[in-house]
């Protein structure tokens, strides 16, 4: 199963449950970022450099995310 075939099923679960977009949005943001800190061990500049974004954005964005290492 493809990447794009497996979030089509999540994403068609979530329809149904009628999930807000920025609910969801805002879900997969978080399990995406602490997947990465798991990987990286919590080294944000590892973590930046591998997502494609700053470091700072990183910061922020698990910030408001609630996100600790």
């Amino acid at each position: 199963m493809t990447i794009h075939q497996k979030l089509e099923a999540v994403i068609k679960e979530m329809v149904e449950k009628e999930v807000r977009y920025k609910e969801a949005l805002r879900e997969f943001e978080k399990i995406y970022l602490e997947t990465a800190m798991k990987k990286y061990r919590g080294n944000k500049t590892l973590i930046a450099r591998a997502l494609g974004i700053h470091r700072n954005t990183l910061h922020s964005r698990a910030k408001l995310l609630k996100i600790k290492k």
